[in-house]
């Protein structure tokens, strides 16, 4: 990609601008807890904040995945995304692998990289089909994505490398190398935490990370997958998502990833470039835009999962029920 003379400065500010709110969040939480007065009540309200800034600063940080945030050296550009990465102990080589398997197979077929979609054996029956929807919701609107990726970082970490690839095509090209250095990265993840505590108190912790990582957790789970609920199946993996109506605070939030479909095409595209290589999905895909904007399409993942029902003998489909 061509050197844009922007980057720099717009980077440069970026990262001074999501480092300083979190900043000054974590410190008016505090300030707010120490008061007396009616100040304390605003403590939900701020820790709230901060699981939403923790959002953005995931945000900030799969630009570095992607090699995008610093792309004049390999080297800045990972550790600024590790930096981000700490607080939500998650090492920016798992985060990559992870996120690249999910740009390469996106809802290739009906089992692969599609988050809402179960495949079963048989008929589900309805005490089946509400435990499905279950998942569904827990996943979505009570943290369980983020407790899905966690998992997931999980086993990247401490699976034996021949039982990763059965287990998963996402870890293809999953290296020992790789996997020491996203151990070390966890454990200082993990030291910043219990450095943390250690130094300032439990009390402190909990409201500076422990108590917004919750928040985040929800935020996360809630968002994740908005882009693509819902969506198409097949082998042209960058169309089965949808972009949404950009509005000015959100874009200012998630860095302009309304523009998702923008994204799914171009990935090294650097977020404030977004807007600019707007396009319409190709007519194939163009019923993916069922909705157009982020509370709609937040809203509309509570009709829940798509149940697709397998002959017992045969793997042909049996549809949707």
């Amino acid at each position: 990609m061509p050197a844009d003379p922007r980057h720099r400065p717009l980077t440069s500010r970026l990262l001074c601008e999501t480092v300083a709110l979190f900043a000054i969040l974590a410190a008016a939480t505090l300030l707010a807890d120490r008061s007396s007065g009616p100040l304390r009540a605003l403590v939900p309200v701020l820790v709230v904040a901060q699981g939403m800034w923790l959002h953005r600063i995931y945000v900030v940080a799969h630009e570095a995945s992607h090699g995008k945030l610093w792309p004049d050296d390999r080297r800045i550009n990972d550790l600024l995304g590790q930096v981000l990465l700490l607080p939500l102990l998650l090492p920016l080589r798992i985060h990559r692998k992870i996120h690249a398997f999910h740009h390469g197979h996106n809802r290739r077929d009906l089992e692969t990289s599609a988050l809402d979609t179960f495949v079963v054996r048989g008929r589900c029956g309805p005490l089946r089909r509400a435990g499905y929807f279950a998942l569904w919701y827990l996943a979505v609107f009570a943290g369980g994505w983020f407790l899905h990726s966690l998992i997931s970082v999980v086993l990247f970490l401490v699976l034996p490398l021949r039982v990763a690839r059965r287990v998963s095509p996402a870890f293809k090209g999953w290296r020992r190398r790789d996997q020491l250095a996203s151990l070390a990265m966890f454990g200082v993840a993990l030291a910043l935490h219990l450095g943390l505590g250690a130094m300032f108190g439990a009390r402190t912790w909990a409201l500076v990370i422990g108590w917004p990582l919750l928040a985040f957790a929800w935020c996360y789970s809630v968002l994740v997958y908005i882009y693509h609920y819902d969506t198409d199946y097949g082998p042209a993996v960058r169309h089965h998502v949808r972009s949404l109506r950009p509005h000015p605070l959100a874009a200012w939030w998630l860095l302009g990833f309304s523009d998702h479909a923008t994204h799914h095409r171009e990935p090294k595209l650097p977020w404030y470039a977004l807007a600019e290589h707007r396009q319409p999905l190709p007519p194939e895909h163009e019923a993916n835009q069922k909705v157009e904007t982020i509370a709609a399409a937040i809203l509309q993942q509570l009709r829940g999962p798509r149940i697709i029902e397998l002959s017992e003998n045969a793997d042909d489909q049996a549809g949707p029920r």
